[in-house]
């Protein structure tokens, strides 16, 4: 098959992906989107006869809106623009996995720092504000104190991108050290793994450990039911265990479109990558049959945010 590589940067992870398509001897098309332009009926991109295209931009608006162009001139994109729309906000995120009856931390979004200081004190103390675009950890705040509050919001309203004015208020859930990640192909696990760490951030980006984790029942229906609340498609699905470590009960707090899998790949003992081409080679033959649409959501997958460079501030996954 012909497969384009929408980037703007090669990373490890895209590396690992590249190796493992030309292994296969398909023919890889790598698409810088800083190089190209995207008018309204063709791009500069060489996007011919593509049989898909798999976006790995790490800038979220990078992404959105070169996935959206793509999508316009009917060349299979994977994730789709809609997913990504929904992954890429954490408000949109929450809001479909609430509709979809998916466990997910209690959350109020507010858009003054005094209705935000309201749902602050309601929550209770500590709780965790978060950016409604972003990724890796990064702006995250567990607030312990009214003064800390005060403080971080009036820094948000003053200093932030018009973005941090949008106050996203989440419940502070105790979970035992560490969070779950699950990559997932349309609601099906790839592999899975915990990220631990002494700080309440356990993310990998910031310095946590990781283990491969034996998904068990319950998990795996989070994980369709995640998966398909947001669209389907390749994604990484973040859970975090309430009731203690080994419980079987879980919250899912996020799922993310463009999700790296260099950790998972050293964490256990799937090629992730390997699989992930399993499932292109298999939704490149479902979009030649359906004519360019090959479900699996509202426009057949989902999937991405990370960040691009300092001059990009928007773009990040949890």
């Amino acid at each position: 098959m012909r497969v384009g590589v929408l980037y703007s940067r090669i990373r490890r992870d895209e590396k690992l992906l590249l190796e493992e398509l030309r292994d296969r001897g398909h023919d890889v098309e790598k698409i810088d989107v800083r190089n190209q332009r995207f008018g309204l009926e063709s791009t500069t991109a060489d996007v011919a006869d593509l049989d898909v295209v798999v976006d790995r931009c790490l800038s979220t608006s990078r992404s959105l809106y070169a996935t959206k162009f793509l999508d316009s001139y009917g060349v299979p994109v994977v994730n789709s623009p809609e997913t990504g729309d929904v992954c890429a906000d954490k408000a949109k995120n929450s809001l479909a996995l609430a509709e979809a009856d998916v466990p997910t931390p209690a959350t109020e979004v507010a858009f003054t720092k005094e209705a935000a200081m309201e749902a602050i004190e309601e929550f209770g103390y500590p709780c965790v504000l978060k950016p409604v675009v972003g990724s890796w950890g990064r702006l995250m705040a567990k607030i312990d104190t009214r003064s800390a509050a005060e403080a971080i919001l009036e820094h948000k309203e003053t200093l932030g991108h018009y973005e941090h004015k949008v106050f996203y208020v989440q419940e502070f859930v105790d979970k035992p050290g560490r969070d779950i990640r699950v990559v997932a192909v349309d609601g099906e696990p790839v592999a899975a793994m915990t990220r631990s760490s002494d700080h309440w951030l356990t993310n990998a980006a910031k310095g946590g450990t990781t283990e491969a984790f034996e998904i068990d029942d319950r998990a795996l229906e989070l994980v369709e039911r995640a998966s398909a609340a947001v669209g389907g498609g390749m994604l990484g699905v973040d859970l975090m265990e309430v009731g203690g470590e080994g419980s079987g009960e879980y919250t899912v707090h996020e799922v993310n479109h463009t999700v790296e899998f260099k950790a998972l790949t050293e964490a256990s003992d799937v090629d992730v990558p390997a699989r992930v081409v399993d499932w292109l080679e298999t939704r490149a033959e479902a979009f030649a049959a359906d004519g360019g649409d090959a479900g699996g959501g509202p426009d057949g997958d989902t999937n991405a945010a990370d960040v691009d460079d300092a001059t990009d501030a928007d773009g990040v996954v949890l």
